[in-house]
């Protein structure tokens, strides 16, 4: 581990002096690719080097303690010692969560996608209380939310609504909400008070850059067509819809929430870049041996992963077996004590693959 920490420490110092070499600094794609690698390893150089400094006071103090000393010099000493024992060993665990290797999406923003599936029209308000959910969870948090495309239903649910979520850490956090989202409560419409269980689902894709995935003409059909839907102002009679097919892949994507045809295929090419790059990237870890894989799935969408019970103001997410009697906060935007949990227990089961590994 030690190796690895050293390893990490001369990086950060060679990119200090690339980051003042004048080619850098004339070169903005290089700059700024330099400038987030040492933004990602500043963390673990800072907690190494006190980690260091601390031993560096242990071997001070032991010495010490190797002297002629009178009995309250020898007191101070063994108390110091004792606090620094305990500091050491912090900080190693610190360091070990640290070298978990990192997502190299954690750091980008979402896109957001939410369908009702299992259940109607209960499905579909199920739905919009989840979009809430997550957009009260957004503001919370700092994060700006802007809807893509949304297809509402009439009695205030979407049938599908997707959105971007752009702002710090968005991903790393969101993306333990990816899969199939359960619902148990009285309808609106039920008249016999009979609890009815329906779906949504939920994806949470990571906004891909042009340098990542590259889309080329050649592969995309394009086609326009009037924009349909339930009311809105989106809704008119020009041919601003717009509807791009992958044909590598066959994903396509339909966005007409804007009036403008060269928006919406601005917005489509976002969610279609960014469902391109998930579709590679969950062939890539499929091809994992599973005993590999983390304890907290975050790629199976079919996953069942959490059920919302209103009679019983419980939630509980299935992944970890953890239950919380919160859901009228939890609904209000309140993730942060589940999301915790999550990132816990998968940096956890990553620390214990490493541990192994070693």
């Amino acid at each position: 581990m030690y190796d690895r920490l050293q390893a990490v420490e001369d990086r950060y110092d060679e990119l200090n002096e690339l980051l003042s070499d004048p080619d850098v600094v004339s070169d903005p794609k290089r700059l700024r690719d330099l400038s987030k690698e040492q933004s990602g390893i500043t963390a673990t150089v800072e907690a190494y080097r006190e980690y260091k400094n601390v031993n560096a006071q242990i071997d001070e103090t032991k010495e010490l303690l190797s002297e002629k000393l009178d009995d309250e010099m020898r007191e101070m000493a063994k108390e110091e010692f004792a606090e620094l024992q305990k500091e050491k060993a912090e900080l190693e665990e610190r360091l070990k969560l640290l070298l978990v290797p990192k997502d190299p999406n954690d750091d980008k923003n979402v896109i957001l996608e939410i369908r009702g599936a299992a259940g109607g029209d209960e499905a579909a308000l199920f739905a919009g209380d989840l979009f809430r959910m997550y957009s009260k969870y957004a503001e919370s948090r700092g994060w700006k939310v802007e809807i893509m495309d949304a297809n509402p239903t009439g009695i205030g649910g979407y049938k599908e609504i997707i959105a971007m979520m752009n702002g710090n850490d968005a991903f790393s956090r969101m993306k333990y909400e990816n899969g199939a989202h359960r619902v148990q409560r009285v309808p609106e419409t039920e008249s016999g008070g009979r609890i009815h269980t329906s779906t949504a689902t939920v994806a949470i894709l990571p906004e891909a850059e042009e340098v990542e995935i590259e889309l080329h003409d050649k592969d995309i059909r394009t086609d326009t067509f009037a924009s349909t839907g339930a009311g809105g102002q989106s809704v008119n009679t020009t041919m601003s819809a717009v509807r791009l097919t992958h044909i590598p892949t066959g994903i396509v994507v339909s966005m007409q929430d804007e009036r403008s045809q060269l928006k919406n295929k601005d917005k489509a090419m976002k969610v279609l870049r960014a469902r391109v790059y998930d579709k590679f990237e969950r062939e890539a870890r499929e091809e994992y041996d599973a005993n590999r894989k983390s304890a907290v799935g975050t790629g199976d969408r079919s996953e069942r992963i959490r059920t919302y019970n209103y009679p019983q103001n419980r939630v509980t997410d299935h992944r970890i077996g953890l239950t919380i009697q919160k859901l009228d906060q939890i609904m209000e935007g309140k993730l942060d004590e589940i999301i915790d949990a999550l990132i816990l227990e998968d940096q956890t089961s990553k620390l214990e693959h490493l541990n192994d590994a070693n």
